[in-house]
Parts: structure tokens; sequence; C-alpha cells
């Protein structure tokens, strides 16, 4: 394969297999890319980049690896979402040329189902690896109006058990939009400022310090909520030790609420035949 045609995302291939290493051979997505992230020196006006599609163009590109790994047999996917690496990665160590093959292995299995599909190798030749409904709730979310989404993300905090939750509806206020109460027990609560941003691409670490600092006096702690991603120096910050925590939820995580609490979702049930079972009654006896 000529340096022209290299898929972007296979930078992330072996950085992803070493962030599950480090990790002890399982970890969150969010886990496992920030720490690749941060081991390839991927600057946070690099993580910022969008997209066409409105996406962090990192993440994307993260995503991408993932789902070669996954179809390469590389590394597994849980129910809940967690990576794990397989027995493959010590049998067969992954290096670019193997990667290179998993990827036209797969893109020539795409190719053939598809057979209006160019040959050429490019990244757009393919339908999204995360192209699901998760995805369509998430452009849901992200065509609200500006106020639509502060409201929204008030009903979600008092689903998920926040009281007397307010939206201020107010500028210059250092980007708080509403406050709350978290009621951690009946001799115990917090109160929390929250901001809500309607936002494409990556929210960067100077959003978390001036949102920290419009909080400092007025809140225990603070939740920011936004249907893109944050980089990895905001996530940082928003630990930083001897600093007041906030809470961040990104679009993956406010897809997860909304459907943990069927808010705005229909759950539906789909069946797959399990060929397995019916093996024994496809015989004579």
């Amino acid at each position: 394969m000529s340096k022209e045609i290299q898929p972007k995302f296979l930078k992330f291939f072996i950085p992803l297999i070493n962030a599950l290493k480090e990790l002890g051979g399982s970890g969150t997505p969010s886990e496992v890319i920030d720490l690749a992230i941060s081991n390839l020196n991927i600057s946070e006006k690099e993580q910022e980049k969008i997209n066409k599609n409105g996406g962090s163009t990192i993440i994307n590109q993260a995503q991408w690896a993932k789902f070669y790994l996954l179809r390469g047999g590389y590394i597994s996917s849980s129910k809940r979402g967690i990576w794990t690496l397989t027995e493959r990665v010590v049998n067969e160590p992954l290096d670019e040329e193997k990667a290179i093959q998993i990827i036209k292995a797969e893109r020539k299995k795409y190719n053939k189902f598809k057979k209006d599909a160019k040959a050429k190798i490019v990244q757009e030749s393919e339908p999204d690896p995360d192209s699901s409904d998760d995805i369509l709730l998430l452009d849901v979310l992200k065509n609200l109006s500006p106020d639509g989404f502060e409201r929204i993300c008030q009903r979600l905090l008092r689903e998920s058990g926040f009281k007397e939750v307010k939206v201020t509806g107010k500028t210059g206020d250092g980007g708080i939009d509403g406050y709350g109460i978290m009621q951690i027990s009946p001799l115990v609560s917090f109160n929390v400022l929250f901001q809500c941003k309607r936002f494409k691409g990556s929210v960067g670490s100077g959003v978390i310090r001036d949102f920290r600092g419009a909080m400092l006096g007025r809140a225990d702690k603070g939740i920011i909520l936004t249907t893109g991603t944050f980089t990895a120096e905001a996530k940082k910050e928003s630990r930083r030790d001897g600093a007041p925590p906030i809470e961040l939820v990104d679009g993956d995580k406010l897809v997860e609420m909304f459907q943990e609490l069927d808010l705005g979702v229909i759950p539906k049930t789909v069946y797959v035949i399990d060929e397995k079972f019916f093996d024994e009654f496809k015989n004579k006896t």
C-alpha cells in the first residue's frame, strides 16, 4: 500500500492495542482513546478539529481503527461497550503490514457486498462503523435549538434525581445555564451548576477552566453536558487536584442516559435466529 492511500486512522491501530495493554487488557472506549491520544502526543488544537459530519476528526479516526481491530479479532467489545484484548494479540502480534491486510480484507468483503462500491481504499467508501440508532438520537439532540437543548437537559437532570432544577436563560454568566440540587441522602445535598453545549467537535480545556471560575463560591459541583466530545486535556482539567470537580457528559453519555431512562426513546426487541438450536431437528430420527 503506498503512502498516498494509507488511511489516516492507520496510526491508531498499534496505539490502541498498547493503550489496552497499559490499562490491563480492557477499558472503556473513552479511557482507551484518551490514552492513545496522549501517547501519540496529539495536540488539543488537533483534537478540536471536526469532520464533515460535525464530529471530532481524531475520535472518528480512533473509532475506525477500533472497527478494524474488532473485525480482525484483536479486540472484542462487550454488551456494555468495554473493549478487551483477545489472545490474537499474543499469538499474532500486530504490525502495520498486518493492519493493512485487515483493512484490505474487510474492504474486499464490503466491496463484494456493495457491487457499486469503488475498489479504491478511501474512508468515505464505507458506512460509518458507529452508524446506529444511537447516532440518530444524537443527531436529534444536535438539531434542537439552543433553548430547546437547555430545557431537555433540565428534564434529563430532573429524571436523574436532581431537585429544583432551573434554567437561568442568562447570557454573560460565565457559561452557566442553570442550577439544581443533587440530593445524596436525606441529610446530604449539593448545589450544582450546569452548562449545556449543543456542540459539534470537541470541547477544550479552556471551557472547563472558564466554567470552574464562574462556579467558584456558588456551587459545590459543576456539570457540562454536550452533544460533542471532550478533549483529553479537558478531561484532565475537570479532575485536576485541588480544584472543584466538574462532571463531563459527552454525546455518547447523553444517549446512554436517555436510553437508561427511556426518555424520548421507545425500546424495541430484535430477535436473531439461533441456527444451532434447530440443527438437532433437521435430521429425521
